[in-house]
């Protein structure tokens, strides 16, 4: 079983979230948006998060427009609604996502040995019109929005893993992702598989896997969908056909 983050992980790209950080200095008077705009442009291009943001280091570039916003008083209720905002906006050209290179063939190729799940934090807005953009159409047995990680990944896992055939365990789920506290620590805990993917890892991350970019770790994938496969007797897990 591989299971995928979204946003990061299969859905490539600033776009979605310079449409959050501009529906957020929307919010603002004009000399704080300006200012709030250019520092995020400096660190999401490049300069180091932690120099623009005072107050911790973000996870990812959501992370980081939540805590500039902070900087500058954005209630909580006021950064919700803007990243609802920024959503209805995914896979657009106001948010253009790209998809990591050979995905769609490597998934295919996955198939039928894995079972293939895409869990992600976001809400369903535009899940499915972003996967079409991206040419995933139909490529994952299940889709689940709002998962609520990192607490809320622990029982999906623990769902997911009562799906896995009679003498498998949780090595033989694979968890892929580009934060290490969210995607993928939950799975550690549980000893399953981990790849961690993106140029950011925290000092606390052991992955089984690492690259920077997820095409880099299709072989390891492939040989480890082989490994696993070998183990398992010739059951094959039940598909689910609606999201969840």
């Amino acid at each position: 079983m591989l299971v995928f983050d979204f946003d990061g992980t299969v859905s490539l790209g600033h776009g979605p979230i310079r449409s959050y950080a501009r529906f957020i200095a929307g919010g603002l008077p004009t000399a704080h948006a300006v200012d709030f705009l250019g520092r995020f442009e400096d660190s999401i291009s490049g300069t180091p998060w932690a120099t623009t943001c005072p107050d911790g280091q973000p996870i990812d570039g959501y992370d980081l427009v939540r805590l500039l916003a902070a900087h500058y008083d954005v209630s909580a209720s006021a950064r919700s609604a803007a990243y609802l905002a920024s959503r209805h906006q995914l896979a657009t050209n106001a948010a253009p996502v790209t998809a990591p290179a050979g995905l769609a063939d490597f998934l295919a190729e996955a198939r039928p040995a894995a079972y293939l799940v895409l869990a992600t934090n976001a809400p369903a807005i535009r899940i499915d019109e972003a996967l079409a953009a991206l040419g995933l159409t139909g490529a994952f047995d299940v889709v689940h929005t709002d998962v609520g990680k990192p607490a809320g990944f622990d029982p999906l896992l623990d769902s997911l893993l009562t799906r896995l055939p009679v003498g498998a365990n949780s090595t033989n789920l694979a968890s892929i992702g580009d934060v290490w506290e969210n995607d993928l620590a939950p799975a550690y805990r549980r000893g399953a598989t981990t790849a961690l993917v993106g140029a950011h890892r925290p000092s606390p991350a052991t992955p089984t896997y690492r690259a920077e970019h997820l095409h880099e770790l299709y072989p390891a994938l492939r040989g480890w969908l082989d490994s696993a496969s070998s183990t398992l007797p010739s059951t094959v897990l039940t598909t689910e056909k609606a999201d969840q």
